[in-house]
């Protein structure tokens, strides 16, 4: 991992009325509200478009690495 680069750990709640990153868990965990559906990746898509907003990186900085079938991920955010 680049020294410019983090990851972080987000719970995603889709199906929401809108997009938006919705604070953290008890845990630190960053919740991710979006609007998609979890299937064929469009809730996949949503969650690194707000946190390329959120973070104000463009979208190819952010990766989901791993839990791309569950609502819980990790996300690589390159600066």
């Amino acid at each position: 991992m680049s020294p410019d680069s983090f990851i972080i750990n987000v719970k995603v709640i889709p199906r929401s009325a809108v997009s938006e990153v919705a604070g953290k868990t008890e845990n630190g965990v960053l919740r991710v509200k979006v609007h998609a559906v979890p299937e064929k990746g469009k809730a996949n898509m949503e969650v690194c478009r707000v946190l390329s907003e959120y973070f104000g990186v463009p979208r190819s900085n952010v990766e989901i690495v791993s839990g791309h079938t569950s609502a819980q991920k990790r996300v690589r955010i390159v600066r």
